[in-house]
């Protein structure tokens, strides 16, 4: 069985390590620790790798995050993937920092990735959503996005990604079910 892991962000070194892309940054390291290494390919940086008997597809979209939806669903008619083997990592801004909330489906909840995601492909596909925190004046929520985590929460980050990496491995092993009753609200 095939799955796609996407993780959305923006490309560029000045995105590099903002919070906005988490879900990069959470798929660089689960590549990291199964020697999966990612290649400029169509609309988006690819790695595969298997887990067990199952096949991955990564994907970072190259698309910028608000035409994610392109890249998601390319890649999914290219390797004949089903929505519900599809797994989307990104950055949620009302969840606490370090948060990590697994959803089978949902709404796009004003991200605009998930937005154009959904627009293309429509609900039907899970979601982890990394808690990024909302420590911001009112009106600054784009700057807040687009900065880099604190010094506090970079210490954290680690750990957080771990665990997120653990819950895409769960995701493809054990299913959608089982991985949000085991991880959410942890």
């Amino acid at each position: 069985m095939k799955y796609l892991i996407v993780g959305l962000g923006n490309i560029g070194r000045e995105y590099e390590n903002t919070r906005h892309n988490i879900g990069f940054m959470v798929l660089d390291a689960f590549a990291r620790a199964s020697n999966a290494v990612f290649e400029d390919k169509r609309y988006g940086f690819v790695a595969e790798m298997r887990l067990k008997n199952k096949s991955l597809i990564l994907l970072k979209p190259s698309t910028f995050m608000n035409l994610s939806g392109n890249a998601v669903r390319y890649w999914l008619q290219k390797e004949k993937i089903e929505n519900e083997q599809l797994l989307v990592v990104v950055d949620d801004l009302s969840l606490p920092f370090g948060t990590l909330r697994l959803k089978s489906k949902g709404s796009d909840a004003g991200h605009n990735g998930l937005k154009n995601i959904q627009e293309l492909i429509g609900q039907q596909y899970a979601r982890l959503r990394f808690g990024i925190g909302n420590d911001f004046p009112r009106g600054m929520q784009i700057d807040y996005v687009l900065s880099d985590f604190s010094d506090e929460e970079k210490l954290l980050l680690p750990e957080r990604m771990e665990t997120a990496s653990d819950m895409i491995r769960s995701f493809c092993l054990a299913g959608v079910n089982i991985t949000m009753n085991q991880y959410n609200n942890k």
